[in-house]
């Protein structure tokens, strides 16, 4: 789906199919088992439902597009971590318990961004420009946040005496909470007001662009958004019972479902940012890719450890040692490729080596 010219029809179909899905299959009491027809459901069910994220993230666009950067990209963030925080919390609070899912999908979404999605930007946009520049000062904060974030939510837990590891006590788990919910809001004061121009390709000087964008067309995408959003809130239930079962009949291991949700999350935000480097908007790419990084962490740890202590659920944070290494790879990695300004292929290549590390150890450990 493109954010210019006349609204595509699937950007309406998908959200009325979704909610007509999710009626019917309710009336109907429908759900997902190892059957022909099971089978069948669930594939109009993942069809719908990526056709509704898609949906989603195109109204976001169009949004975006008419607000103008760096809201733009904000808004695009805040309706895929709406996405993630619904399937999330569902498929850990269903019929199956998955107290890990949370720190899976945190960690997947990271290194499918940090790794998958900025090497495939950077090395296609190499291919293309040869060179791309990027605004150092604002990918330094944005990296600044990240590690902080992912360092005191998916390392520190293992290493706390109040409780035994990976899990925070509900002590530390609300005070953790609180602290990222206080430097995320922070960072997007930050990206927002304060050093707005640290996000924009060429700073301060850069042009204003504007929108033909009518006002009608502006509030329908704006509904047609709130639609896409609550039609995949309300159909993750049924999405989580799809993943059970699929992940059991293959013998998929536990850290596969996080993979999942991650990947069906970030795909259309992940299209429109490989499109943003491949017309030389490679800092709309990078705002992109670390914003989900940081949205992912910055609320939906919180949002997922506010429902875990009100219905006194497990929830286990810490990651494994290889996850660690694989994290603080990241960080390492990501310090060198932000840090000069320009980018190259080989920086790309480099991220997608690291990616293709951790696809690999999710299914041979």
């Amino acid at each position: 789906m493109s954010a210019h010219g006349p609204m595509p029809k699937s950007a309406w179909i998908f959200p009325a199919l979704a909610m007509l899905l999710f009626a019917v299959a309710t009336g109907l009491e429908l759900s997902f088992t190892p059957s022909v027809g099971g089978f069948l459901f669930a594939a109009t069910l993942l069809a719908i439902l990526f056709g509704t994220v898609f949906a989603a993230v195109h109204h976001a666009e169009v949004i975006a597009e008419r607000i103008g950067e760096p809201y733009g990209t904000l808004v695009l963030t805040l309706a895929v971590t709406i996405i993630e925080v619904a399937l999330i919390a569902t498929i850990m609070l269903g019929e199956k318990p998955q107290p890990a899912l949370a720190r899976d999908t945190v960690f997947a979404v990271v290194m499918i961004v940090c790794n998958g999605l900025v090497g495939l930007c950077i090395f296609i946009g190499g291919l293309r420009y040869r060179e791309q520049d990027f605004q150092v000062s604002g990918a330094n904060l944005y990296l600044s946040v990240l590690f902080v974030l992912a360092t005191i939510t998916l390392i520190m837990p293992n290493y706390t005496l109040t409780a035994p590891g990976p899990i925070y006590s509900a002590a530390q788990l609300g005070f953790v909470d609180l602290v990222t919910l206080m430097l995320y809001g922070v960072f997007l004061y930050t990206q927002t007001i304060r050093h707005s121009d640290y996000f924009i390709k060429g700073g301060a000087d850069a042009a204003t662009e504007t929108s033909s964008l009518s006002n009608r067309m502006l509030a329908l995408s704006v509904a047609l958004l709130l639609i896409s959003l609550l039609a995949v809130v309300l159909l993750a239930k049924k999405f989580s019972l799809v993943v059970d079962v699929v992940t059991a009949m293959i013998g998929a291991p536990p850290a596969f479902a996080g993979v999942l949700v991650a990947v069906l999350i970030l795909l259309p935000e992940g299209v429109t940012a490989i499109a943003a480097a491949r017309n030389n908007d490679l800092q709309k790419s990078i705002n992109l890719a670390l914003g989900s990084s940081l949205a992912t962490i910055g609320l939906t740890i919180p949002a997922v450890g506010l429902a875990t202590a009100v219905l006194d659920k497990e929830l286990v944070l810490g990651l494994n040692g290889q996850g660690m290494v694989l994290l603080l790879l990241t960080f390492f990695l990501s310090m060198l490729t932000f840090g000069t300004g320009r980018t190259n292929i080989l920086f790309g290549l480099v991220h997608m080596v690291v990616f293709a590390v951790f696809v690999f150890m999710v299914f041979v450990p």
